[in-house]
C-alpha cells in the first residue's frame, strides 16, 4: 500500500444527484443492454454516437433499442448534462435560447446541437441501478450487491436509509459491479464473442477518464482531491494498475486489482458529516418535548467537493438562515414536523425526507430538490429539478426549467406557482444559473405509473392561491417575485384586493360610532385569532418572536 501510495472513494453527486429515487425503465438499463448500446455507439462513430453522443442519437438509441419514450430519453440526457454542468452563464444560455423556441420542432433542432461524452453516459445509466431489488437474487450470484449496510441517523445509530444519501451504499455498489463497469467501457476488440472481457483485455487511457465520473482520491496524505485518471497516471502506480505508456492502457486485471485494493469509505460523505462533522446550534429546544434537533456539517475540506448540511428532528419552531454554511451545498432534511425552515442560500441539492406539517422555503436550487415520504409539507423553491416520491398531500410552489417528476407512491399532490420572493433571491439564481423562463412547474411528468394516472396531482385552483411573504430583513434587490406570476393567478388576487377595498369603503361609509368601530375591530381580531389558530398561522407567528439572548440561534 506505501508503494502505491493512493487513497480512492466512492464520488458522492453521481448518486445523490444523478441516481434516480425511482428509474424509468430500470429494466432497461440492465448491463446486458448497456453493453448493445455501447457497441452500438462505438460502431458508428462517424455519425455522431462516439467519443461524444449526440441527443438524436441517443435518442434513437434510447426509443429504437432500449424501448424509452422520447421523454424519457430527454429526461436521463438532461439528468446527467445537470449533473457535469454546464457552468452558471452557459445555463442561463441555454434557458434563454430554449424559451425563445417557439414550437416542438424548433425546441428540437436546438436540443440536436447538444452531446455528451459516451463513456461517461453509459457509467451515468449504470448507476441508476443503485434502487434495483432483485427478487432473483440468489439465482443471479453477484449481479446486485451484497447484503446492504444501514446508514447512520445523526444519532449515530443504524438507520434504513436513502440510497442516494448512503455513502456505503455507493462503495458496495461499485464494489459489486466494478468489472461490469469496467467490461462496459471496453472497445469491441478487447471483448469475447460473449462481450466478456479475457484475461489480456486492455482498458484505454479514455475509459479510466470516464470512471473518473465515479472515483476520486488523494495521494498519501495529501489533502488535493484529484480524479482518478491523474491518480492511475503517476508513475509509482504503473506497476500496480498495468499501465503500458506504448499502448497507453491499463491491463484489465492489474487495474480491477489496484482499484479494489485502493477503494475506502468517502472521507467526504455522509458518514463521516455524521460521525465528525462540525454541530450546528441552529434550531431551539422546544419545551414539553424529548426530541432535540440535530443539525451537523460537513468541513469545507476542499473546493471541488461541495460540503452537506443535515438537519433533523426540528420540531414546532422557525429556522431561518441565510449563511457561508450553506452555499453550494447538499442539504438533508430528515424528520421535521410542524416547523417553518427558510434556508435562504443558494444551494446544490435538497433532500427532505419523512417530514410532515411543515413548510420549507429554500434558496435556489443549482441540481435537484427530491421529496421522499412526506404528509402535508409545503415547499417554496425556484430549482433545476423537483422529484417526488411516495408523498401525501403536499403542495409544491415551485419556478423549474424542467418538467417535476411524480415517481412512485404519491397521493393528492398540488403544483402552484412560485409565488415569494427575498431581497438577494435573484442574485442567488444567478449564481446557479436558474433564469424565470422556461417555467415547467404546471408541466409534471409520471415516470412510475404504478400510483395510478394523472388523478395523483392537480394544479392549484387560483381560488385557493394566495401570496407567499418571507419575514426577514435582508440586503438585496428583489423586490417582487421573479417572472411574475400566470395571468389566472394574479386575476384570483386582484379581485381579491378589490373585495377587500369594497370592504373597507363599505366600513368607512357605515357611520360607526365611536365605541361600535371599537366593537367591530374587537370581533375583526377575535375572527383573525380564530383564522390564525385553525390555519396554523398562530405557531409561526410565535415562533417569529425572537429568543431570549441566552438562547439565540448560533450564527453559521
Amino acid at each position: 500500500m506505501a508503494a502505491r501510495g493512493v487513497r480512492l472513494w466512492v464520488r458522492t453527486e453521481p448518486f445523490l444527484v444523478g441516481a434516480l429515487a425511482r428509474p424509468a425503465r430500470p429494466a432497461r438499463l440492465t448491463p446486458h443492454y448497456l453493453r448493445k448500446a455501447a457497441a452500438y455507439a462505438r460502431a458508428r462513430a462517424d455519425q455522431g454516437c462516439f467519443p461524444r453522443l449526440r441527443w438524436p442519437c441517443w435518442r434513437h438509441i434510447a426509443c429504437g433499442k432500449l424501448q424509452l419514450s422520447r421523454d424519457i430519453a430527454w429526461l436521463y440526457f438532461e439528468l446527467f448534462r445537470g449533473l457535469l454542468g454546464p457552468a452558471p452563464p452557459l445555463r442561463l444560455r441555454w434557458a434563454e435560447t430554449e424559451a425563445a423556441c417557439a414550437s416542438a420542432e424548433e425546441l428540437e433542432r436546438e436540443r440536436s446541437k447538444l452531446s455528451v461524452d459516451t463513456l461517461q453516459f453509459l457509467l451515468f445509466l449504470y448507476v441508476q441501478q443503485l434502487h434495483k431489488v432483485s427478487l432473483r437474487r440468489s439465482l443471479l450470484g453477484d449481479e446486485w450487491p451484497s447484503p446492504r449496510t444501514k446508514s447512520l441517523s445523526l444519532s449515530g445509530k443504524s438507520a434504513g436509509g436513502n440510497k442516494n444519501w448512503n455513502d456505503q451504499e455507493h462503495l458496495a455498489f461499485v464494489q459489486s459491479h466494478l468489472l461490469d463497469m469496467l467490461e462496459l467501457l471496453l472497445e469491441p476488440e478487447q471483448l469475447s464473442a460473449s462481450s466478456h472481457s479475457s484475461s489480456s483485455s486492455l482498458v484505454s487511457y479514455e475509459a479510466v477518464c470516464a470512471l473518473s465520473l465515479l472515483l476520486e482520491g488523494t495521494v498519501s496524505t495529501s489533502r488535493t482531491v484529484w480524479p482518478l485518471h491523474e491518480l492511475a497516471l503517476r508513475q509509482p502506480c504503473h506497476g500496480h494498475n498495468g499501465y503500458s505508456k506504448v499502448a497507453r492502457a491499463f491491463s484489465l486485471g492489474k487495474l480491477e486489482s489496484w482499484l479494489r485494493s485502493c477503494l475506502t469509505a468517502n472521507p467526504l460523505g455522509m458518514s463521516v458529516c455524521l460521525k465528525a462533522g462540525k454541530k450546528l446550534a441552529w434550531a431551539q429546544q422546544v419545551e414539553g418535548t424529548t426530541r432535540r434537533a440535530k443539525i451537523a456539517c460537513s468541513a469545507r475540506v476542499v473546493a471541488e467537493v461541495a460540503p452537506m448540511v443535515i438537519m433533523s428532528q426540528v420540531y414546532r419552531q422557525t429556522l431561518a438562515k441565510s449563511s457561508d454554511t450553506l452555499v453550494g451545498a447538499h442539504i438533508r432534511i430528515h424528520r421535521c414536523n410542524e416547523s417553518f425552515i427558510y434556508l435562504l442560500s443558494p444551494l446544490r441539492s435538497v433532500t427532505i425526507e419523512k417530514c410532515r406539517n411543515s413548510t420549507f422555503v429554500l434558496g435556489p436550487v443549482e441540481t435537484s430538490v427530491h421529496v421522499q415520504s412526506c404528509d402535508s409539507i409545503r415547499v417554496i423553491v425556484v430549482c433545476h429539478r423537483l422529484s417526488l416520491s411516495s408523498t401525501s398531500g403536499c403542495t409544491f410552489h415551485t419556478l423549474t426549467p424542467t418538467q417535476p417528476l411524480i415517481l412512485s407512491g404519491n397521493q393528492a399532490v398540488s403544483f402552484a406557482p412560485f409565488h415569494t420572493h427575498y431581497p438577494m433571491l435573484e442574485d442567488h439564481m444567478a449564481q446557479v444559473g436558474l433564469a424565470t423562463l422556461p417555467n415547467y412547474w404546471d408541466s409534471p411528468m409520471l415516470v412510475c405509473r404504478d400510483s395510478g394516472d394523472t388523478n395523483v396531482f392537480r394544479l392549484l385552483p387560483p381560488s385557493e392561491f394566495y401570496t407567499f411573504v418571507v419575514p426577514f430583513e435582508m440586503d438585496g434587490d428583489t423586490t417582487e417575485t421573479p417572472g411574475g406570476l400566470p395571468h389566472e393567478y394574479q386575476e384570483a388576487l386582484s379581485q381579491r384586493e378589490h373585495k377587500v377595498q369594497l370592504w373597507q369603503r363599505t366600513v368607512k361609509e357605515a357611520g360607526l360610532t365611536r365605541d361600535q368601530r371599537k366593537q367591530f375591530q374587537t370581533l375583526v381580531e377575535n375572527k383573525f385569532y380564530e383564522w390564525l389558530v385553525q390555519t396554523g398561522n398562530r405557531q409561526q407567528l410565535d415562533s417569529l418572536v425572537p429568543p431570549a439572548v441566552g438562547s439565540k440561534q448560533a450564527a453559521g
